[in-house]
């Protein structure tokens, strides 16, 4: 049937009038790429890689040999790497000491704080010495009931 156009839609199938207007859209497309656009970029890529050139260039002196600014730059990332290097090798060498010294304070700080603390415990073991004879009749008066020690005596 002409009118039933139904069963041959799909991309196996596709519409002759279809075809026709993706090829004349492709065409148009690729003439202005190729006659406009490209000319356009090409000619940009070419000025920079002018502008660029270690032989060619408005930056060069006259009478400057055209590799110069080449090694120069070169020159230039080497002793960029090299103090990068030298750097980080006294970034090492700081982080280094203040680790170590770091290390000592706290030998420092455990030994001072274990002093203290055998300090104290003497003082408060001497002071509770003292005081035994007297908290342990108090102790024993309570659980019986009755003076205990010293006290009993007195009476």
């Amino acid at each position: 049937m002409p009118g039933d156009w139904g069963h041959r839609l799909g991309p196996l199938n596709p519409l002759v009038e279809g075809l026709v207007f993706a090829l004349v859209c492709f065409a148009a497309c690729y003439v202005l790429m190729a006659k406009v656009l490209l000319p356009r970029i090409d000619a940009v890529l070419h000025d920079r890689d002018e502008l660029l050139s270690p032989r060619e260039g408005p930056w060069l002196p006259d009478g400057c040999e055209p590799g110069l600014p080449v090694r120069l730059l070169a020159e230039a990332r080497h002793d960029a790497a090299r103090t990068r290097q030298r750097a980080y090798e006294e970034g090492a060498a700081i982080i280094a000491a203040a680790r170590a010294r770091a290390l000592e304070e706290r030998t420092e700080l455990l030994a001072r704080g274990r002093e203290q603390i055998a300090s104290a415990r003497a003082a408060a073991e001497a002071e509770l010495r003292a005081d035994v004879d007297a908290l342990a009749r108090e102790l024993a008066a309570r659980i019986l009931g009755e003076p205990v020690g010293a006290a009993s005596d007195q009476r």
